[in-house]
């Protein structure tokens, strides 16, 4: 962007940052989520027709893991005061006081009427700032503001996200993905859809859940319909027998009768609003898009005075009958229409490897927080089950492709579809480097395979060949009991003894002991920097360490 003199505008990272919480914060709607107002789909492209009436709890899952991060950053600054753009401060001056003016209601449910006015108080903070922005651009001035007012607004946008998530966990245990919003004069009305996989792999990323709550989510879902077990994986949405094309805007004739304006309408065989079938039942107008062309049609005939008197009388009432018939507002995109494609009864594979590395973090969190040992099993043996349903462990025959491809989707009907890197090969391996027990924390690189089997060490010697940074080949002998990978062409040796240490081989011949499983920091930037000072690091692990 250009300021007012066209020239680039500048800004430091926290205005980055609070710009793009912002964005989200002012489309929140308490106990509903982020509301998806523009014509900008989400990650699921296959839900992009819910764009309008769809509110997502998915963003707001995401948008607290967020705003801790944020949070630890302001934490971590010891400025007392950071300059930000008066266009911005007003912004988010605006949010910040409007939640905190609401605040109280948090204690409690809130209703429908407060649900609207704090929707509609966040939505003008942002037009205000956008109109500015829009026709104006940036005046250029910076406004000093206090990190103390950031650090309370951080805080209020999190108890407002966390009250939201504590609502919108279904009586199940699963929470909700992406809900609908009706608004009806001065109230939101807030309606839910069927259970959907992303919404748990989110929950789970949040950080809002750990632990015990996290093993009833996994519980709940392998129970669920999501769970599908012939590939032992999960499926995005619950599958559905969708109506053929004759049964689709079939109204029997129970439901016209009771409407005067309707059975007129059929006496006088006026067909601008339904028509009967040779069955007896009733069908909406096939012209009719959506229920804007119904309230046209029903326009016109107020202009007549035989129908006026029952229009305005009945004409709520039969456009919610359309809804009924249509469920427009509920309409997702090809996830509730088709077969394939992440559409019904889909394993979608990115959103089970996303699935996968979030059970992986809250496993790591488990160990960090010492879990009782049940919960921690209890998360380790859904974190295996996730992995062996992915296609990697998986026989040809079950996969139906080559195992080792990465693949879109798999649908009901037909083995793994559409092959192509969709993402799911970034989440594989980051869940593989966790199995593998690589940190880095402050700079020091750390080995802690919490998670690794003692089925995956070798069982008899073998030889190993490493390509090395000059591009040269190295070999080295594994033992049985051992496994091997690399770090930035470093590579690392892992043995099975019976007690924890390190051993760092350097290409001096010198071998520097260790009685940790943590590098210095000196060491971890040898091999982070690919110096070619490090031959290779070894690694001996107490057997009661792994599983």
């Amino acid at each position: 962007m250009r300021d007012n003199t066209d020239e680039i505008y500048h800004v430091n990272f926290i205005e980055k940052i609070l710009a793009t919480v912002l964005a989200k914060m002012s489309n929140f709607i308490p106990e509903a989520g982020i509301w998806m107002n523009t014509q900008r789909p989400e990650w699921n492209d296959a839900n992009n027709a819910l764009v309008g009436n769809g509110v997502s709890m998915v963003t707001l899952y995401y948008l607290r893991r967020f705003l801790l991060f944020f949070q630890e950053i302001l934490d971590k600054s010891d400025q007392e005061t950071i300059k930000i753009s008066n266009e911005m401060v007003e912004f988010y001056h605006s949010i910040r006081e409007n939640l905190l003016l609401y605040s109280a209601l948090l204690d409690t449910p809130i209703n429908n009427t407060d649900r609207k006015k704090i929707m509609d108080l966040l939505g003008n903070a942002a037009s205000e700032y956008r109109y500015q922005i829009y026709y104006s651009g940036f005046w250029g001035k910076k406004r000093t503001h206090s990190m103390s007012g950031l650090k309370t607004f951080t805080k209020v946008c999190l108890d407002f996200i966390e009250h939201t998530i504590k609502t919108n966990q279904r009586d199940d245990k699963l929470f909700h993905a992406y809900n609908l919003i009706s608004i009806k004069n001065d109230e939101v009305v807030i309606d839910y859809l069927p259970e959907m996989l992303e919404g748990q792999v989110a929950v789970l990323s949040s950080g809002f859940v750990r632990g015990e709550q996290a093993v009833h989510i996994l519980d709940a879902l392998r129970n669920s319909a999501l769970y599908r077990p012939g590939q032992n994986s999960y499926i995005l949405y619950p599958n559905k027998d969708l109506p053929k094309f004759l049964e689709k805007n079939t109204i029997s004739k129970e439901k016209v009768f009771p409407f005067e304006l309707l059975v007129l309408l059929d006496k006088n065989k006026n067909q601008s609003i339904l028509n009967q079938d040779i069955n007896g039942n009733f069908h909406f107008n096939g012209n009719f898009n959506n229920a804007r062309d119904l309230k046209n049609a029903l326009d016109l005939l107020k202009e007549n005075t035989t129908y006026t008197d029952l229009v305005e009388k009945e004409e709520t009432a039969i456009l919610n009958l359309f809804e009924d018939v249509f469920n427009h507002k509920a309409f997702t995109g090809r996830s509730g229409t088709f077969y394939a494609f992440e559409g019904l009864g889909s394993i979608y594979w990115h959103m089970v490897s996303k699935l996968h590395l979030a059970v992986y973090e809250i496993c790591t969190k488990a160990f960090e927080d010492n879990e009782d040992k049940s919960t921690i099993d209890a998360l380790l043996n859904h974190f295996t089950e996730i992995g062996e349903g992915i296609g990697l462990h998986k026989s040809p025959e079950v996969y139906g492709a080559f195992p080792t491809d990465p693949y879109s989707h798999t649908p009901l009907h037909k083995g793994a579809q559409q092959p192509g890197m969709t993402g799911q090969v970034k989440e594989d391996i980051l869940t593989r480097i966790g199995e593998l027990g690589i940190k880095i924390k402050d700079g020091k690189l750390e080995f802690k395979p919490e998670l690794l089997h003692t089925s995956e060490f070798l069982t008899e010697n073998q030889d190993v060949t490493f390509i090395l940074k000059d591009g040269s080949e190295k070999r080295i002998s594994l033992e049985a009991s051992s496994l091997a990978f690399s770090i930035c062409q470093v590579p690392v040796i892992y043995k099975i003894g019976t007690s924890t240490h390190l051993k760092i081989h350097y290409t001096d011949h010198n071998i520097e002991n260790l009685d940790s499983s943590i590098m210095s920091e000196e060491i971890s930037q040898k091999v982070f920097q690919r110096t070619g000072d490090i031959a290779y690091i070894e690694l001996t692990l107490q057997k009661s360490i792994l599983r």
